[in-house]
């Protein structure tokens, strides 16, 4: 099978988007699975004048449906409702080909922060977006909950995935800072909320990794906290063991693939109630959550860190994977057998023969739901 993924999310950008299709198209190659990508990178771009690193493609729909038909794939799956998902979504309504596409960012609170433009407005443009596929990924229940009761239909699960064999807590080493070390990874924006996490009053050091047009004005805000920049991965995975909680400030992020990143090396994970955290760690097993995030930071302190180890152990790319294709099986309406990844070491080797507990199943029982999820 060949799945084209056409996203505008991708490569300069360093995001949670980007990293998940880097990881599932890897993992799907066990799968007997090719994948295509149809990118900005492919076409002209400008820039974003204050996201340099965010390309719009300078296209047209014309353009983009030779280019899809000349790809001759299986599947097209539509990451993003961006230009190059947009134009993708009108080939394939005028084609008659079937298409599924996944809900990544809370687009309409992002915007309106921003502009003034009512949330409804956007919520109402994106439902008609995505409910003219065949299905929509959704990382956690609660997000399909929140999708649902707008008028969503047709959601899917599909989680994220960890390499536990790469984020394990013996990485951890002397950062040569204050104890206790409170965490911050990602990108440096305003959408990540950072000032909520460095204006806390807490004990020990305040660490920040990551890069963003945001990086320079909080440098200087914020003296006393410790702007590491960008981390190679073997390094991110030696900071993450080595800090004692794990700060993820984010209300608009629809999982947080961090949050997984620094479980799986032993850290507790402190956050907001909201999507990606309350779903993870909201029963308070390898982490706390509260609207008074200097409260949960300090609940974290407690959190046993082998259990935090083993709440990441559940997720996995396989499953991810798994999930991914069973939704491409439904919008072709085929029954695609799953063949396991070959390896016997590494994630593979820490994954069950059956996919790990499934966060979304209470979901398909919810009444509010069921129906969607089938």
């Amino acid at each position: 099978m060949r799945i084209l993924m056409v996203t505008d999310a991708w490569r300069p950008q360093v995001n949670g988007v980007v990293h998940t299709l880097e990881r599932l198209s890897e993992t799907l190659k066990s799968f007997d699975v090719e994948t295509d990508f149809l990118t900005p990178n492919i076409f002209r771009t400008l820039p974003l004048p204050t996201y340099p690193d965010i390309r719009l493609a300078l296209t047209t729909p014309g353009h983009v449906a030779r280019l899809i038909e000349v790809r001759n794939a299986d599947h097209i799956h539509i990451v993003t409702e961006g230009p190059l998902g947009m134009m993708a979504r009108r080939y394939c309504r005028k084609a008659g080909r079937p298409f599924t596409t996944s809900y990544h960012t809370r687009f309409p609170e992002y915007l309106s922060a921003r502009l003034p433009i009512p949330e409804a407005w956007a919520y109402r443009w994106l439902r008609d977006f995505h409910n003219s596929g065949q299905g929509t990924l959704v990382a956690t229940q609660s997000l399909a909950d929140d999708l649902a009761a707008r008028g969503f239909t047709k959601l899917r699960p599909w989680t994220r995935g960890v390499d536990t064999d790469h984020f394990r807590p013996d990485k951890k080493k002397d950062m040569g800072l204050k104890r206790p070390i409170f965490l911050c990874v990602g990108r440096v924006a305003i959408e990540k909320n950072l000032a909520a996490f460095l204006d806390l009053d807490l004990p020990g050091s305040k660490v920040v990794v990551g890069e963003g047009p945001e990086l320079a004005r909080l440098k200087a805000r914020y003296p006393d906290a410790h702007f590491l920049g960008h981390r190679p991965n073997d390094e991110l995975a030696e900071i993450y063991a080595s800090a004692d909680v794990f700060i993820f400030p984010s209300r608009t992020d629809t999982f947080g693939n961090v949050i997984i990143e620094a479980l799986a090396s032993g850290t507790p994970v402190a956050a907001y109630p909201v999507t990606g955290p309350i779903d993870i760690v909201g029963d308070g097993v390898g982490g706390a959550v509260s609207n008074d995030l200097r409260e949960a930071a300090l609940a974290a302190l407690d959190v046993d860190r082998a259990e935090a180890r083993q709440r990441a152990m559940r997720y996995s790319w396989k499953a991810c994977a798994e999930m991914f294709l069973e939704t491409v099986g439904e919008a072709l309406g085929t029954q695609r057998k799953l063949t396991p990844p070959s390896s016997s070491t590494g994630e593979a080797a820490a994954t069950p023969a059956r996919r790990p507990e499934d966060p979304f199943r209470d979901l398909r029982a919810a009444p509010s739901v069921k129906n969607l999820l089938g």
